[in-house]
């Protein structure tokens, strides 16, 4: 059987400065879900082909600049980027859309509720619901943070580009999705605490990608980290080593994943075998 195509698929670690450090918005998803139900997960999704519409007004680096950043054709940048801003605002409020030389917009209203289950509903582009209002995507508000790409035995699979962004002043994230079953704002490095005692269940590149962030002391820190280049690709594998299940990265580290993945692999070799 061959392997399933991977969805383009947008998410962004969303960042604020906390009394203690740097905190990033992380939500528990529902469990049932058909895709890491019950995991820990940072606000994304899927790339809506409406995404990648021509005419929206943009802030910040041009398509060309992400395409470069990504890998990627043009249009494909445009919709990921569309993607992340969308998702985002779905799931948490959080609009990363303004006009030059102004603050992005508070979408913290009424009238800005229902635009947002709009465009949840499918009912709504993103193009639609900004350009009626003069507003254009800040780009500039995002960094190009990561690139994970689901391994082949799964059924379900996800080529997802990582954004990083700050929470723009005056706005406030929470669940207005429905999505998740808690949310909220952690230090990387708590949530990894309770990812290693069992109690927070997560999908390696979200474990990755909070250990990306422990280093830093604070949100211009993590924007100012952000590659300079293109992004390298993770393709992470499935190991096994004495009947566990292990998922191998680029780098020779390895994160054991909270539910088994794909049909059984084949055993690692024994050293000398």
């Amino acid at each position: 059987m061959s392997a399933a195509v991977p969805r383009d698929s947008a998410t962004v670690l969303l960042l604020r400065d906390g009394p203690a450090g740097v905190e990033v918005y992380l939500m528990r998803r529902v469990r049932g879900m058909p895709f890491a139900g019950g995991m820990t997960a940072y606000p994304g999704g899927s790339v809506d082909p409406r995404d990648a519409e021509p005419g929206l007004a943009w802030i910040g680096p041009p398509p060309a600049a992400w395409a470069a950043a990504f890998g990627a054709e043009e249009p494909t940048a445009r919709a990921l980027v569309c993607a992340g801003v969308r998702e985002t605002f779905e799931e948490t409020g959080v609009l990363l859309a303004g006009r030059p030389g102004a603050a992005p917009v508070v979408a913290d209203t009424a009238e800005w509720d229902a635009v947002r289950r709009a465009l949840h509903g499918g009912e709504l582009s993103l193009a639609q619901a900004l350009t009626v209002r003069g507003l254009a995507v800040r780009a500039d508000l995002l960094r190009p943070w990561a690139h994970w790409v689901t391994p082949e035995v799964e059924p379900r699979r996800y080529d997802t580009w990582f954004f990083a962004a700050a929470l723009p002043a005056g706005q406030r994230a929470r669940d207005v999705s429905g999505e998740a079953e808690t949310a909220g704002w952690l230090r990387p490095a708590a949530a990894l605490t309770e990812y290693e005692d069992g109690a927070r269940p997560m999908l390696p590149p979200t474990v990755h990608t909070l250990r990306d962030l422990v280093p830093h002391r604070s949100v211009a820190s993590v924007l100012a980290a952000a590659p300079p280049g293109r992004l390298d690709v993770v393709r992470p594998l499935l190991v096994e080593h004495g009947g566990v299940q292990w998922v191998q990265l680029p780098d020779g580290s390895r994160v054991r994943p909270p539910v088994r993945l794909g049909p059984r692999p084949e055993p690692e070799p024994e050293p000398g075998e």
